[in-house]
């Protein structure tokens, strides 16, 4: 998964030889950012979804669109944590590639 591969990267020392190790920064942070575009993309499926059930629940009160409502709820919740998760992780990797690549 991409958050590991960004947590290996973080923690790594920095290389004697920068190339080989920028051009695995550069991978990781290329592929972090598509996943953040992923979540984006979730969350913003989500949020019209619970809107489409908010609408029906005008019309139909039943326990079942109450709980799907709820479980859109908690997956935006989740959503919104882990792109929020992500995009710090992100920070850091590029701040530590602006570091490998000056030092280099």
């Amino acid at each position: 998964m991409v958050v590991d591969e960004i947590r290996e990267l973080l923690a790594a020392p920095s290389p004697q030889d920068a190339e080989p190790f920028l051009a695995r920064l550069d991978a990781t942070l290329t592929a972090g950012y598509a996943h953040a575009l992923q979540l984006e993309a979730e969350r913003w499926r989500v949020e019209r979804r619970i809107g489409e059930v908010a609408a029906e629940l005008a019309r139909d009160t039943s326990v079942a669109r109450a709980e799907e409502l709820a479980a859109l709820s908690q997956r935006l919740s989740s959503a919104n944590e882990s792109i929020t998760s992500l995009r710090a992780l992100l920070t850091s990797l590029r701040d530590k590639r602006s570091e490998v690549r000056t030092a280099a």
